[in-house]
């Protein structure tokens, strides 16, 4: 094979309902300049107004992601080579570490979990959630399978979000 024929890297971003992902696109950017074709995931709670939906279908040159195919379908991404899921809620991170597969999000998480593909993260997840011992549990668990984490953000107004740094988990 050539290097003509070599496809670029190609990376799904899963984001989930957090303030924090109106930014997203910064995600998607940096990706871009790295070289990443991306392909957006967004649990369906994400899509309810959290972020631009149609200038991230416009950044990425694809639809975004949220519900199943139906049997039959071609796939309309490619099989990952990574996956970053930022903003990482509470939620998401609990029902992932459990295994709970109830939203394609969740589903593409767990079954990357398996395939051994890399996975960066970046919870926005508030200091009293980040307390409960559930949600501590399910990062270790996660950490268990490979998962990598970056510095948690709890998407306080002005707070930094570093959303360059997920890459760099990934790379």
């Amino acid at each position: 094979m050539t290097e003509q024929d070599e496809q670029p890297p190609f990376l799904y971003v899963v984001v989930c309902a957090a303030g924090i992902a109106a930014d997203v696109g910064r995600l998607i950017s940096a990706a871009q300049e790295r070289h990443w074709h991306v392909g957006v995931i967004a649990t369906p709670l994400a899509m309810n107004g959290f972020f631009d939906t149609a200038a991230v279908e416009a950044q990425t040159g694809r639809p975004i992601r949220s519900a199943w195919r139906r049997p039959g379908d071609p796939r309309p991404f490619p099989q990952p080579d990574a996956v970053v899921v930022a903003p990482a809620t509470f939620n998401t991170i609990n029902k992932w570490a459990a295994g709970i597969a109830d939203t394609l999000a969740l589903a593409t998480l767990c079954e990357v979990s398996g395939l051994g593909v890399p996975v960066g993260v970046l919870p926005c997840v508030g200091d009293a959630l980040a307390a409960h011992p559930a949600y501590q549990e399910s990062l270790i668990r996660l950490r268990g399978t490979g998962v990598r984490f970056g510095y948690p953000s709890s998407g306080a107004p002005g707070e930094e979000f570093g959303w360059e740094r997920v890459l760099d988990l990934i790379e």
